[in-house]
């Protein structure tokens, strides 16, 4: 059992982890002020899935790889750059695309939320650092991967919430063909920002 000073200390952590801008975030923005937070159910699912996941794999001893092969760092920023660049295409098209075309396009799905996270070093690596310092040794393993791992989903979906609603609020307003264009070319050029901080960070 991880005693409440390790929780505090987990909470300082995490919690500006999550809560920070960076390429998944970003995307849940952009998919609540295109599709709102009903729309945008799908993706969250599969965003907070792929974190319960990565916690998973990384807390049960998988986490050792990316230190001992630091090459998968630089496979996973291109991968995650190239899926990036994916979506900011898909958004150009749409910001051509004429009146009569400028319907919602079909919302992200549980499996884009998914992918967002397996090919986002950040959330890689915040989950690695997260089991190297907070697990105990001596104590059982499982236990600790289910509680940190529980905690971090938790916290995910009280933190990127306010992502999702603030696109829906800012962003959900401006439903004419016009400003969906200029929303779909925004998010594009947005994409693109992420992808080169991606790839430069």
């Amino acid at each position: 059992m991880i005693g409440w000073e390790s929780w505090m200390i987990f909470l300082g952590y995490a919690i500006p982890m999550i809560i920070s801008p960076g390429p998944g975030n970003t995307l849940l923005a952009t998919a609540g002020g295109r599709y709102g937070i009903k729309g945008s159910m799908p993706f969250w699912i599969g965003f907070e899935a792929g974190n319960l996941a990565l916690c998973a794999i990384y807390g049960l001893g998988l986490g050792g790889t990316l230190h001992e092969y630091p090459q998968l760092h630089i496979v996973l920023k291109w991968a995650g750059a190239a899926y990036l660049l994916y979506l900011a295409w898909g958004f150009f098209r749409a910001s051509m695309a004429p009146d009569s075309a400028m319907r919602p396009r079909q919302a992200m799905g549980f499996r884009d939320g998914f992918i967002c996270v397996a090919l986002n070093p950040k959330i890689h690596s915040m989950i690695v650092v997260m089991f190297a310092q907070f697990l105990t040794p001596g104590a059982s393993l499982s236990a600790q991967v289910a509680q940190l791992s529980a905690a971090f989903v938790v916290l995910g979906l009280f933190c990127h919430f306010p992502w999702i609603y603030g696109g829906q609020v800012i962003l959900g307003r401006f439903t004419s063909p016009r400003a969906m264009r200029i929303q779909a070319a925004v998010f594009g050029l947005s994409m693109l920002a992420v992808a080169a901080y991606v790839v430069l960070s």
